[in-house]
């Protein structure tokens, strides 16, 4: 099963209907192509520019921003690299479609997969704390109330944007050190792979409104929806860990493909 874009390549629009009129984020001590990144990428996640939209060109961005061509060929050629835009020559620049999320029903470890799509990847550890099981929690690994858990919250980017909310709980006697782990450099899913190899996944999937924590951490549009993936898994015969995998509704669907034995 996969996640796939749902958007449309969104209609195209002129340079005083890129939907950038909108004031961006505070970035006028950045360096003046940053600032165009900034305004650029600010517009995509906000929703002023769609997939498909047109990106005003360098001799605008020269215009509009007072910069050099080249400071504006820079942030061009950085948001490319990034992901945000396709660059189509003699055409223009435009707001590129999101990627799938990938297998997502496999177990992968997601820096992985937005690595293989050559985008940039990056992780924002929330919280990742040792806490005991309290009546919500400690049923969620099936253990009595007071027993030892991590609880972790981490946000997965892909470029510039929230691709995954990841809240995971985590059985501290199986694995001790999660609380000390660096998942800016290391995802849970390796960490847990390694230490405690798997034997058994279940898995499911809801799609529902956020709250207004989702929404913000996830930096949703208001009235998008969300994909929640549920992951419980199992090692050495015991329920170790239980995650909600949670994405942005309106840039991914889930879809499966199989064969039939006769």
């Amino acid at each position: 099963m996969t996640f796939r874009s749902l958007a449309p390549p969104g209609k195209r629009k002129s340079a005083k209907q890129e939907g950038m009129e909108a004031p961006a984020r505070d970035i006028r001590s950045a360096p003046r192509y940053a600032a165009i990144k900034q305004s650029i990428t600010d517009a995509a996640r906000e929703g002023r520019l769609k997939p498909g939209d047109r990106v005003p060109s360098e001799s605008e961005l020269v215009d509009r921003f007072g910069v050099s061509r080249m400071t504006a060929n820079r942030a061009l050629r950085e948001l490319q690299a990034s992901g945000i835009i396709v660059r189509r020559a003699g055409v223009g620049s435009f707001i590129a479609e999101p990627q799938p999320i990938g297998q997502m029903i496999e177990i992968r470890n997601i820096a992985e997969e937005i690595r293989e799509r050559g985008h940039d990847y990056r992780a924002r550890v929330v919280q990742n704390s040792e806490e005991r099981a309290t009546a919500e929690t400690a049923p969620l690994l099936g253990v009595p109330v007071g027993t030892r858990l991590f609880h972790s919250v981490i946000i997965h980017h892909e470029a510039e944007f929230p691709i995954q909310l990841e809240e995971r709980f985590v059985l501290a006697s199986v694995a001790p050190d999660y609380g000390r782990i660096d998942f800016t450099q290391m995802t849970p899913n390796e960490y847990l792979t390694r230490i405690a190899p798997l034997e058994r996944v279940e898995h499911r999937v809801s799609a529902m409104m956020p709250d207004a924590r989702t929404h913000a951490m996830l930096g949703l549009v208001e009235g998008e929806p969300v994909l929640r993936m549920m992951r419980r898994t199992w090692s050495g015969g015991r329920l170790v860990s239980h995650a909600w995998l949670t994405h942005p509704g309106t840039r991914f669907e889930l879809s499966a493909a199989f064969s039939i034995d006769d």
